[in-house]
């Protein structure tokens, strides 16, 4: 492969699940198990990551347990930290990499997130970022006082409005609101504090937050939807997306198609980061490499793997057998969860002819995100092939197990990455946004100032939602509005638009 690719570099996000990606990972003797839901272990990861710069480690959320609960809990490992409890801590054992934890949409509230993300880039000093997620699993709706998990149409509409009251909060406070002007007694500029009054289909939210603006103007905003209806979602709101792929060309299909969308909204491709989940096993030649990967998959149950299978498809597959192929099985417009992953299956299944049993085989490691078994020199091949050929802007690396799998990537991986010019040598920046090349968003409520020292791409990010601004008008819907104005007299009165607002007028 090529060496020389100076003018543009991998992001990297290290994936924390669990003691392991790999389903038998708990069961592998390497992994540290005894590290499950103690400090010392994450402080570990985090630290590690943050030793091979990576631009952030990720944590996921999955507020049930998979069904049926007792093969869940017999034979897998289903227990998970909180997010945003795991990431306070960590914020404080590092300095400069990025923490970005789950956060449904579906089954919380606007303001406890806003408040929540922004006291966490505040603690970390501008490290932390909200993978906005509607979740799956049919099965979280029983543990939040609901019958049924919402329709996916319906979670994705309510997830949207869930975005633009989450940022009109984060603008609440403009960046110079507080005075703290002990002489006067003047803590804040009530000018520059602002109620959102915002009235929508889903929520209602006065405002402001009562966290002042955090250091990145706002937590980065992660999605991990890649569905029709989630890249329109992620073209609209998002400032980093995690995807699953498993060729080549399905990335750069992925990746033109999501791309494409930004220009509507008034925003340009660097203001997206689009970074597909790669699991790696690591040895010192690909015999050995593939050797390893065998033996975790000589540590999956067959019941177990064949109910991973059934989850992500939510078929019964108990009656056909493990050597001949799929059933038939609905479209995927045709099912309310995941159906972004739940097509990835099929279409592998079909592309490759696979048996259920070679199914099964395939998911277990990395749930339908791409599995790596080489050198670091192939394993840095295939990373690069990927990257130059526009079908990503990095990876979210997710080691098989832990500790292990992350020290081989950093140790073995990460310098012949450095070799060929592709990733970084140290931190250049001290936020999650400098890491990515992300502008600091533009207050909305914040009176426009001419800047000659602005740079064209803070001007770029901030184009849709200042144009739009500035032409306000009755038209606009009042289901996914925010309403304020530098003027606090006014502040409950005057309509300002919300990002997905903005950019739908931006394209207008």
């Amino acid at each position: 492969m090529g060496t020389n690719n100076k003018q543009r570099q991998l992001h990297l996000g290290a994936f924390i699940f669990g003691v392991g990606h790999h389903i038998a990972a708990w069961r592998y003797p390497l992994t540290d198990t005894n590290g499950l839901l103690k400090l010392d272990f994450y402080k570990q990861f985090a630290q590690t990551a943050e030793r091979g710069k990576f631009d952030l480690v990720f944590i996921e959320d999955i507020p049930v347990l998979p069904e049926p609960l007792n093969r869940a809990v017999q034979y897998t490992l289903p227990v998970r930290a909180e997010p945003l409890t795991l990431l306070s801590a960590l914020a404080s054992v590092t300095k400069k990499i990025g923490l970005v934890g789950t956060v449904s949409t579906t089954y919380s509230e606007p303001f406890h997130v806003a408040r929540k993300f922004a006291s966490l880039d505040h603690l970390s000093g501008g490290r932390a970022g909200w993978n906005a997620v509607t979740t799956s699993m049919e099965g979280t709706a029983k543990n939040f006082g609901r019958d049924h998990h919402l329709d996916h149409t319906l979670r994705y509409e309510r997830a949207k409005e869930f975005v633009d009251v989450v940022t009109a909060l984060w603008d609440s406070w403009e960046d110079d609101a507080l005075l703290i002007d002990k002489a006067s007694g003047q803590f804040a500029d009530p000018g520059k504090v602002h109620a959102i009054n915002h009235q929508g289909e889903h929520f209602s939210v006065r405002g402001p937050l009562n966290v002042h603006r955090s250091v990145q103007g706002r937590p980065v905003v992660v999605q991990a939807g890649s569905s029709t209806t989630g890249q329109a979602f992620a073209a609209q709101t998002a400032e980093v997306v995690f995807t699953a792929w498993q060729t080549l060309e399905e990335a750069q299909s992925f990746y033109a198609s999501l791309k494409g969308q930004l220009p509507a909204y008034g925003r340009s491709p660097d203001e997206l980061k689009i970074l597909p989940g790669v699991l790696p096993f690591i040895g010192e030649t690909e015999e050995e490499a593939k050797r390893k990967e065998a033996e975790f998959q000589d540590l999956v149950l067959p019941a177990v793997g064949l109910g991973m299978v059934q989850n992500i498809l939510r078929v019964d597959l108990s009656g056909y057998p493990l050597d001949g192929p799929l059933p038939d099985l609905p479209d995927a417009t045709d099912i309310n969860g995941g159906k972004s992953r739940y097509q990835l299956l099929l279409d592998m299944a079909r592309r490759e002819k696979l048996t259920i049993r070679q199914l099964i085989h395939r998911v277990t490691g990395a749930r339908g995100h791409r599995t790596i078994a080489g050198t670091p020199v192939q394993i840095a091949d295939q990373l690069e092939e990927w990257f130059v050929n526009e079908a990503c802007d990095g990876f979210n690396i997710m080691p098989p197990y832990l500790p292990g799998g992350l020290d081989e990537f950093v140790d073995l991986v990460i310098p012949e990455l450095r070799r060929r010019g592709l990733f970084r040598s140290e931190y250049t920046g001290r936020t999650l946004r400098d890491h990515l090349g992300l502008a600091k968003p533009v207050n909305r409520f914040a009176k426009p100032t001419a800047s000659p020292s602005a740079s064209p791409s803070a001007s770029a990010s901030a184009s849709a939602s200042a144009s739009a601004s500035a032409s306000a008008s009755p038209s606009a819907s009042p289901s996914a509005s925010a309403s304020a104005s530098p003027s606090p007299s006014a502040s409950a009165s005057t309509p300002v638009l919300t990002p997905t607002q903005a950019s739908a007028q931006a394209a207008h």
